[in-house]
């Protein structure tokens, strides 16, 4: 490509355009709909959670827009360059992280490096600058003269991000970055997504829903082929509003309490959680209003004299919102 287009495309980076841009993307498997016209924009700087459950279309749309695949319809860009026109520019503008980081477990951390730089096409003056580079963003300096296969599995995915971000990509496609880590290295992988978020578009794929909600700005649902919601998990936990449960400890006879509870207009859904100290018997109300919910509950045992430790509401998870619009209870 010429240096005028490549002065555009920079230009363009730089007036704030999406680095991502995928429109109305349709993609069959014989007469299976995968995809079903999914369009999203991801900015720099953004780190975009990507949620669905299996066979949603998550992982055939990260394969359209990472140019593993063609779309039926429809046009996808990287950094301005279409990933069918432009796949060789997509894919030195895209890091790709799958779930098992494909690693030399016989060569050394450096040595691996090293090696991933020169197949990237990084220059040879410029490999230890790179490498440098990757050691100190992925904090591998306490492993970096080790073996690969030697690491403990947090460290080789730290090996995983460096070689995928070791050519200076414009956007990273991270899948299931934390499966099969333990607390501290998941909190450690954590913690470095959110930092690459600061520079780079980061696109997660995940089911992990604590994790998403841990260092995603934004959201995107993706449920039969379709983004079913987007927003930040503030903004998608809004959604329910309105949805909910609350939670009631409760010092009442518990026969006649769960068929009271169940018997509210307001409530869809009564459950006994857990007996505490004293009698009291903790309750979770789910229903379609949790004021209402509330309210009613307060009246129920002011009418009965029941004494109440606890009346709280439920707040909104991404998983309520997760549940919602993928079973088909929430709104799009």
């Amino acid at each position: 490509m010429d240096t005028s287009t490549d002065s555009r495309h920079e230009t363009s980076r730089q007036a704030g355009e999406p680095v991502v841009s995928l429109r109305d993307i349709t993609r069959r498997f014989g007469s299976v709909l995968a995809v079903d016209g999914v369009s999203f924009d991801v900015h720099r700087g953004e780190v975009v959670g990507f949620l669905g459950p299996n066979a949603a279309g998550k992982t055939t749309t990260m394969r359209i827009l990472t140019c593993f695949i063609t779309a039926d319809e429809g046009t996808a860009t990287v950094a301005g360059y279409d990933v069918v026109e432009d796949p060789i520019e997509v894919r030195r503008r895209v890091g790709y992280l799958p779930e098992s980081a494909p690693l030399y477990t016989d060569l050394g951390v450096l040595e691996h490096l090293r090696f991933v730089a020169e197949l990237r096409g990084i220059p040879p003056r410029d490999v230890k600058r790179a490498v440098d580079r990757m050691v100190d963003a992925c904090g591998l300096e306490p492993v970096a003269q080790r073996i690969v296969g030697e690491l403990s599995k947090g460290y080789r995915q730290r090996v995983g991000l460096a070689n995928t971000m070791i050519h200076d990509p414009d956007v990273l496609v991270l899948d299931e970055p934390t499966t099969g880590l333990d607390p501290s290295q998941i909190i450690e992988i954590r913690e470095l997504v959110r930092r690459i978020g600061r520079e780079k578009t980061v696109i997660l794929s995940t089911h992990i829903l604590p994790e998403v909600e841990a260092v995603s700005s934004r959201v995107l649902i993706i449920n039969a082929g379709r983004i079913v919601a987007t927003g930040t998990p503030g903004d998608l936990a809004r959604m329910t509003a309105g949805r909910g449960a609350v939670r009631v400890s409760m010092l009442a006879p518990e026969r006649e309490a769960l068929a009271a509870l169940s018997a509210l207009p307001c409530a869809q859904d009564v459950e006994r959680v857990a007996k505490e100290p004293g009698g009291y018997v903790v309750y979770s109300v789910s229903g379609s209003d949790s004021d209402s919910l509330a309210e009613a509950v307060y009246d129920l045992s002011r009418a009965r004299n029941w004494r109440l430790r606890e009346l709280s509401r439920k707040t909104p998870s991404l998983e309520d919102v997760f549940l919602d619009v993928t079973s088909g209870r929430g709104r799009a």
